[in-house]
């Protein structure tokens, strides 16, 4: 499967308003879709000036995956308190609940972490988000996670726009993808990026003099285990203070039935709202 430059594919565009069955629909057949402009410039500022501290601090990458000069960032709900409007955005939290796997009770927050790669940086390897997990079992078709990045500003194949390949996300596990095969999801700020589990990509390498900095936001069915440990990154008082539907994202409710159950079977949402230590539930939460 590679592709000269005229008939290599594309992503889908869409506008904001466009209907989540339309984007869901493009999502689903192309393996990754872009919506255009979703975030505005005073979204995009607030979360580049919150954010610019914490990558200052960021060590670069150890290995050629993580990249030698690409910097990540985690736990961005507590040190960029403006990302909760990415996370949380209606219209991409409706797109992935359509998009993962019809049979699922709940979808989660997978990681958040914002990635800044460097002049001079190297493509990343090409792969699919879902090989996180040990093995992989279940049959093509059946998606368990939709990926997300958001451009903190324009996104162009020269300063390492993410690279995927569109149509890979129905391919056997065997099958392999080159940077050959693969186009840049070039696009302007406060755009995001939607991709399957299961769809092949890869950080762009950057030619660029600039430093591209993007969101990372990555959703999971509730019932697997998340790849950021959201119940150790926030205290349970930070945990209180996000809107409800955060909270919930973060895991505090059921996977599924009986699954994340507090002691005697209780909700786990009732100890975020009681305000108490877990000490009612036979336990002291952090």
């Amino acid at each position: 499967m590679t592709f000269t430059a005229t008939d290599r594919p594309t992503v889908p565009r869409f506008a904001p308003d466009t209907p989540v069955e339309v984007i869901t629909a493009g999502l689903h057949s192309a393996g990754a879709v872009i919506i255009e402009r979703l975030a505005d410039d005073a979204c995009c500022d607030r979360v580049a000036a919150e954010l610019a501290p914490w990558l200052d601090e960021t060590p670069y990458g150890t290995d050629a995956f993580a990249g030698p000069c690409t910097r990540r960032t985690g736990g961005l709900l507590r040190r960029v308190p403006s990302s909760v409007e990415m996370v949380a955005h209606p219209l991409v939290l409706d797109v992935v609940g359509q998009a993962l796997w019809s049979e699922k009770t709940t979808f989660q927050l997978h990681l958040t972490q914002a990635i800044a790669i460097g002049p001079e940086a190297p493509a990343q390897v090409l792969h699919r988000d879902h090989w996180c997990f040990d093995f992989f079992p279940f049959p093509t078709g059946v998606d368990v996670q939709v990926s997300t990045i958001w451009a903190l500003q324009d996104f162009t194949e020269a300063n390492g726009a993410t690279r995927l390949v569109p149509g890979s996300h129905r391919t056997p596990d065997e099958k392999r993808f080159g940077p050959e095969d693969s186009v840049p999801a070039s696009m302007p700020r406060g755009s995001v990026v939607l991709y399957l589990g299961s769809t092949w990509h890869g950080g762009g390498a950057n030619s660029s003099d600039e430093v591209r900095i993007g969101i990372n936001l990555d959703y999971t069915v509730g019932w697997l285990r998340q790849e950021e440990n959201q119940y150790l990154t926030y205290s349970l008082d930070e945990v209180r203070t996000f809107p409800e539907r955060v909270q919930r994202l973060l895991g505090y409710e059921y996977g599924a039935y009986a699954l994340g159950y507090l002691d005697g079977g209780r909700d786990p949402m009732d100890l975020v709202r009681d305000g108490g230590d877990g000490s009612d539930y036979g336990f002291r939460h952090r």
